[in-house]
């Protein structure tokens, strides 16, 4: 039984050390961050992620660009919500709002956003790809085109829908050298007065990825689908020698001349004077997440400053260090020992919070904030149960360790029936801000529940280990002091 509590022990402080560490606001090393396999490869970090209302940001408000006469369905917009969402998540910004507003409208807010005008053009860009056939001659990159597909305006009827829902998979892109861009800009064709074919769309696409060339050059590399494979290698087999222009809403990106038969995979260079890295990653996300079902226009741009957010953050803290430290002293003053190896294990639950925090990662908004309070005083009110049952069996004469592991057990009851009430909440509060777009409400709710099951580890496991380590070197002494118990 010694053997046993003195493992859970050094469990417990390893755990508290290492939970520490991550959330120090130190550098940590990169092989640390490699390591969070769960979070996306090229935004892997240990940083404490702040939303909006923290750290400032971006909010747009886009507007389906046809004439106020016209009937949008709600599929559409709903769609056109889905696909600006999963492109904001592309962004790689944390903690995005996007909801619809009315049945025209469209609200995204991107905290922290670095480059606002690139984010606008990624997000309301209507995200049509086309393999196009150039003939003979290479158009150059930057050129307006006219297809004969479909429009780049299609109506809401239309089957954008249809081709986002096919472009959902995603999987391994590796360049297969076969397509590389040689476009020239010396192309004198009138294109502007000519239609050019469609050879397919970013229907017949299963992903696109950023990668970099030896050079450190990027490059996007896509992966067609079956269907699309098929129909891409008879074309260039038929093609050899002629060019295959890529385009995005018209706009020419590449114009690489076919050298080979293609299959299943390609790449696509920026020509002579290359893509940016910022430039190819927002094409790959508008390649990967298709095309909107309703084109977009920004009505309204509005730049949230940061100072406001920073003087939450400071009013945040000052509030969580003074509401934490009154409980701190209350539990010391109050239950005495056993308050303090409860103030041990709050200080456990705060560590564990906020790596958590870090390594999921866990945007903390002041709605979030909020639900971390209160989930502090929440651990604490477990640790009150257990100590008010512990005293209790003491004053009816009981053996200490009987009434330690009574105070324990017999509370046991009435702390997961409390707690198991509040993550049922938690869970009705996260489902309804997730489809109505209250994030700052699914915020809160995730927080609660979060520290909720983590408070019910320390002020039960935690709180425990320690107490049978203390008495099982000093039991006889606190015996004899009873005031060390509160009584």
């Amino acid at each position: 039984m010694r053997d046993r509590n003195l493992t859970a022990l050094v469990a417990i402080i390893l755990l508290a050390l290492v939970a520490l560490y991550i959330a120090l606001p130190i550098p940590h090393p990169d092989w640390l961050k490699n390591a969070l396999f769960w979070q996306p490869k090229d935004l892997r970090s240990l940083e404490l992620k702040l939303g909006l209302d923290l750290q400032g940001g971006l909010e747009v408000l886009l507007e389906a660009d046809l004439p106020p006469d016209q009937e949008i369905s709600k599929d559409a917009i709903d769609a056109a919500r889905v696909i600006v969402e999963q492109r904001v998540n592309g962004l790689g910004v944390t903690e995005p709002l996007v909801q619809l507003q009315g049945d025209r409208r469209i609200i995204v807010q991107l905290p922290g956003i670095q480059k606002p005008e690139q984010a606008i053009a990624t997000i309301k860009g209507t995200g049509l790809l086309e393999f196009v056939d150039a003939g003979a001659k290479p158009l150059p990159r930057g050129a307006t085109i006219r297809t004969d597909f479909a429009s780049s305006e299609p109506s809401a009827e239309e089957g954008a829908v249809t081709a986002t829902g096919e472009i959902t998979t995603t999987g391994t892109v590796t360049a297969t050298g076969e397509i590389t861009a040689t476009e020239t800009t010396t192309a004198t064709a009138p294109f502007s007065d000519q239609i050019y074919h469609t050879v397919m769309t970013g229907a017949d696409l299963q992903d696109a990825r950023v990668q970099l060339d030896n050079l450190g050059r990027p490059y996007i590399a896509f992966e067609l689908t079956d269907t699309g494979a098929k129909k891409f290698e008879e074309y260039t087999a038929q093609n050899i020698g002629r060019f295959l222009c890529i385009t995005m809403d018209k706009v020419v990106i590449s114009c690489p001349e076919i050298r080979a038969k293609i299959g299943k995979r390609g790449i696509i260079e920026g020509g002579q004077q290359g893509f940016e890295l910022a430039e190819a990653r927002n094409l790959a996300i508008q390649m990967r997440y298709g095309a909107l079902p309703v084109p977009l226009k920004v009505v309204d741009v509005r730049t949230v400053g940061p100072t406001l957010g920073q003087d939450s953050i400071q009013k945040s803290i000052t509030a969580g260090l003074v509401g934490v430290s009154v409980v701190l002293l209350f539990m010391l003053i109050y239950y005495r020992l056993p308050g303090l190896l409860a103030d041990f294990a709050l200080l456990t639950y705060a560590v564990l919070n906020l790596a958590i925090y870090k390594l999921v990662p866990i945007t903390l908004t002041l709605p979030g904030i909020a639900g971390f309070l209160l989930s502090t005083g929440m651990a604490v009110d477990a640790n009150i149960l257990i100590f008010e049952r512990m005293k209790e069996e003491l004053r009816a004469g009981r053996p200490l360790h009987m009434a330690v592991e009574a105070g324990f057990s017999r509370a046991w009851t009435s702390i997961w029936d409390s707690n198991l009430s509040t993550i049922i909440t938690c869970i009705i509060l996260a489902w309804f801000g997730s489809n109505f777009g209250a994030s700052t409400v699914k915020g809160f709710a995730v927080n609660l529940g979060l520290g909720v099951l983590i408070s019910m580890f320390t002020a039960v496991v935690a709180t425990r280990t320690f107490m049978r380590a203390t008495l099982s070197r000093g039991g006889e002494e606190i015996r004899k002091r009873h005031w060390l118990l509160g009584i």
